[in-house]
């Protein structure tokens, strides 16, 4: 499958100099940190989104020398076509190249970049380019938090990002929004929208092509659960009780020893001593803006697969397909809380009817990461961008509050294991009509 040739509608020094910007007021001893396999230091971020305009668009022009000739190993992800790779688990350990050294990189890149004529630009590969880079964007922002996190003195990394605005108010009724049974159009035709449906301009291959797909009735919540109807949740015992949970969420739980959501934390000691976390205290939540009183208002956030669907078992629903998802958002205007705020926290539901489909918080579908009918992957390396993948993961529609807005659709088809916790991912209920 190919993607159709049209000039971007993303501009390239503006994609760039945001990846730069999500990076002001960083201590240099926080981009090479490394908090988990999952997570990528800071640096590496800014270098393999780097090394992907070099691998993908300079080196396929004669005679370009590349910046290093070792940085096309330490900052390949994934791609088994390029060449070998430095250890994902171990990224942490490159305390070289420097940070100034990594920032020369992207500079060097970028004016080989502006030194293209238009006849040498293929047009798709940049424009992937700078989609890829949006979504390390979002990567850096969970990865900073995850790490920031972990460490003790609850770290700031912007003042503002999530600090108390007064707006939490009171929680918002949690009302349906019915659909009759159809046959639907789901994914991405190529065609131009400047609402939710259609996906734009762009669209990535594994949203592609549009099909058609009977969906029987079904209804759908009108906003996010909140992270005070999670508590009740974790108050009536909801992790400790079997029944609640998949089989391998439940084996997750005990070996994790989750007892609430990440960033959660139980400041006051358990009423009966039992350390289990759900029954007393005041609960606190980490934010990038650091840590702060939980918002009973604001969607609950940082939730695995597992635990969403526990939750909505216990709540007498259960999540939507990924078809039912579409189908509610095709025609909404792409509206919410996204990075370019700068709050970097899920906001609580304002306005009437389906809200908070986009921004705040991905939302976790009940649907497997498989190709659509009739799926053709790119054609060479950038063929493992997506459909490699299609096995063992979940699919979340939506977009976050640390999502560009330019990045979200409708048709978009975010992807995680079952037990990921560290994005921020939310909970959208659904039931049967």
């Amino acid at each position: 499958m190919r993607m159709t040739r049209r000039p971007s509608e993303l501009s390239y020094a503006v994609v760039r100099a945001a990846t730069e910007a999500l990076c002001e007021g960083l201590a240099v001893e926080d981009y090479g940190a490394q908090s988990m396999p999952d997570c990528s230091p800071v640096k590496w971020h800014l270098a393999h989104t780097t090394w992907f305009f070099e691998s993908f668009v300079l080196a396929t022009r004669a005679g370009y020398r590349p910046f290093h000739p070792r940085y096309q190993y330490l900052f390949n992800s994934y791609y088994e076509a390029v060449g070998e790779r430095w250890t994902r688990a171990e990224r942490g350990l490159l305390t070289r190249p420097t940070v100034a050294e990594v920032m020369a990189y992207r500079a060097h890149v970028d004016a080989e970049m502006r030194a293209l004529q238009a006849a040498e630009v293929p047009a798709d590969v940049i424009e992937l380019g700078l989609h890829h880079e949006q979504q390390h964007q979002e990567l850096l922002i969970t990865d900073l938090k995850h790490l920031f996190g972990l460490n003790p003195l609850d770290p700031v990394y912007r003042a503002s990002a999530a600090a108390a605005t007064g707006d939490e108010g009171a929680t918002r009724p949690l009302e349906w929004v019915g659909f009759d049974e159809a046959i639907r159009e789901i994914g991405d035709g190529g065609e131009r929208a400047d609402r939710g449906g259609g996906g734009g301009r762009f669209a990535f291959d594994n949203e592609r092509p549009r099909h058609r797909a009977l969906v029987p009735a079904f209804a759908l919540a009108t906003r996010l659960v909140t992270a005070g109807e999670y508590a009740a949740f974790i108050a009536d015992g909801g992790y400790r009780r079997p029944e609640l949970w998949l089989s391998d969420g439940w084996a997750t739980v005990q070996r994790e020893g989750w007892t609430a959501p990440l960033y959660w934390r139980l400041d006051d000691k358990p009423k009966d001593g039992d350390g289990d976390g759900d029954d007393g205290g005041t609960r606190s939540l980490f934010t990038l803006s650091g840590r702060r009183a939980l918002v009973a208002a604001e969607p609950v956030c940082h939730v695995s697969l597992y635990e969403a669907d526990a939750y909505a078992r216990w709540a007498g629903a259960r999540l939507p397909t990924e078809f039912e998802w579409e189908t509610a958002a095709r025609d909404l205007p792409v509206a919410g809380s996204f990075a370019d705020a700068g709050r970097f926290h899920p906001a609580p539901a304002r306005g009437d009817g389906l809200v908070q489909m986009f921004g705040e918080c991905w939302q976790w579908t009940q649907s497997a990461y498989a190709p659509y009918p009739g799926y053709r992957p790119l054609a060479g390396a950038l063929g493992e961008y997506n459909g490699k993948f299609m096995c063992n993961q979940l699919v979340l529609r939506g977009a976050s509050c640390a999502t560009p807005r330019s990045h979200a659709r409708a048709t978009y088809r975010n992807f995680f294991p079952a037990d990921a916790r560290w994005q921020f991912s939310g909970i959208r209920l659904a039931r049967d009509a």
